[in-house]
């Protein structure tokens, strides 16, 4: 099968999303697959490039198109709405690779949708997050968990996150955007039962089209634990985390990250062990981090599950409704002790005691789950040995297995029409 991966994350770029496409588009050609990926370009990267099987071609938008005039190297976000420049590229990529089957993440699909034209070219759109529907991605108002897109509350969301202008404009392209995706996707992959739930909810409701639901989880390629120790860049980044065993955090520094409720619960804790942070500075980061903390930016990932090996147990302390949460169910590979928050998807990842799971933005909850687990190695290697045993749902096989059957599945629906 020819199959085109559009999406708004890939490497070289560093992030769960970004390995989830790579993963993907490398794990479908191996199975035989023809495989193309678009997706943004950014100053400094190739516009088209061969990476072993898989063809990558780097998309364009309004702001990005022309070239010479680029300076930044960094990522390139995609707009919440159709970029004429995008679309335009996407039309190309498509003439080219001529694909059967289109799989398509994040607000590129807003370009995807105009550039498919009335081809009848199965898509199947994947939901890592509220995206589609929420411009702050999050659904969360007010700090609580929204109950659904309206045009009071989503101006004040996207105005703290954005400012005024970029949240008015992000606010307008979703809203209006989001119908186009109804009107056109055949499929609908969600990373997690509640993330399918909540989509059926804001997204899907009204349509009167048969549109194939699916929770297929992102596939987690994982290296051996110790593999990568002998690197000298993981060595590097090893080096700086605390020599005693810590409590480890992976994720972007935002605030619907939780930090802020993990800050104050740790301050809770008795004598506690260190505190490692890995992840990246965003917009609202918050302003302090506790004195003690260890604090690594941009860390690859083999030096991520290094960190991972060596911690006493991870925490995943979301305020708001975590879609699933890959570094959850990395931290379970390795045989550790993950506590997340609910609701959300994080729950799919730590059933059946495969974790702990605590009340969104509650510290004391939190500080009581973290001095069980420091004061009680038996409970953490019970949870640990529980959560290595979950991981496997999430290995590649039974998830590129399940994706091929959806795309099969939604590609002899339309041959049949």
């Amino acid at each position: 099968m020819r199959i085109l991966i559009a999406s708004d994350h890939y490497p070289p770029f560093i992030g769960g999303a970004h390995r989830w496409a790579s993963v993907l588009a490398h794990g479908l050609a191996a199975r035989g697959h023809r495989v193309a990926v678009a997706a943004p370009w950014a100053g400094g990267l190739a516009r088209h490039e061969q990476e072993g099987d898989v063809s990558v071609h780097r998309v364009r938008q309004l702001r990005t198109a022309s070239p010479a005039r680029v300076k930044d190297e960094g990522q390139q976000h995609q707009p919440p709405f159709p970029d004429p420049v995008s679309i335009a590229d996407l039309r190309k990529v498509i003439a080219e690779e001529r694909p059967a089957a289109v799989l398509a993440h994040g607000w590129i699909a807003f370009s995807l949708v105009p550039a498919l034209g009335s081809s009848k070219v199965p898509l199947l759109l994947t939901a890592h997050d509220y995206g589609y529907f929420c411009p702050s991605r999050m659904l969360l108002h007010h700090g609580a968990v929204c109950d659904g897109p309206a045009p009071a509350k989503c101006v004040a969301c996207t105005e703290d996150f954005y400012g005024r202008p970029k949240g008015v404009a992000t606010m307008g392209g979703v809203s209006t955007s989001k119908h186009l995706l109804r009107r056109r996707i055949n499929g609908l992959a969600s990373v997690s039962s509640y993330v399918g739930e909540i989509h059926d909810r804001h997204l899907l409701a009204g349509s009167e089209r048969d549109i194939q639901r699916y929770t297929i989880p992102p596939p987690i390629l994982l290296d051996p634990p110790g593999q990568g120790a002998a690197d000298e860049t993981v060595a590097s980044y090893v080096a700086q985390l605390p020599q005693e065993p810590y409590i480890l955090f992976v994720g972007a520094f935002r605030k619907f990250k939780g930090l802020e409720v993990l800050f104050d619960a740790y301050r809770r804790l008795d004598n506690p062990p260190p505190l490692a942070l890995l992840g990246t500075y965003e917009q609202d980061t918050p302003g302090g981090f506790p004195p003690n903390a260890t604090v690594i930016t941009d860390v690859p990932h083999k030096a991520v599950m290094a960190a991972w090996d060596r911690c006493m147990f991870g925490v995943l302390p979301s305020i708001g409704p975590e879609p699933l949460g890959m570094v959850v169910v990395e931290g379970m590979s390795r045989g550790k002790a993950v506590i997340g928050t609910e609701p959300g998807g994080t729950s799919d990842a730590l059933r059946d005691g495969a974790g702990v799971l605590v009340p969104k933005a509650d510290p004391e909850a939190l500080a009581v789950a973290m001095s069980e687990l420091i004061n009680d190695p038996g409970k953490r290697e019970r949870i640990g040995a529980a959560a290595q045993k979950r991981a496997r749902r999430f290995e590649p096989d039974h998830v590129l297995a399940e994706t091929e059957q959806a795309l099969e599945q939604l590609l002899a629906a339309g041959t049949s029409r």
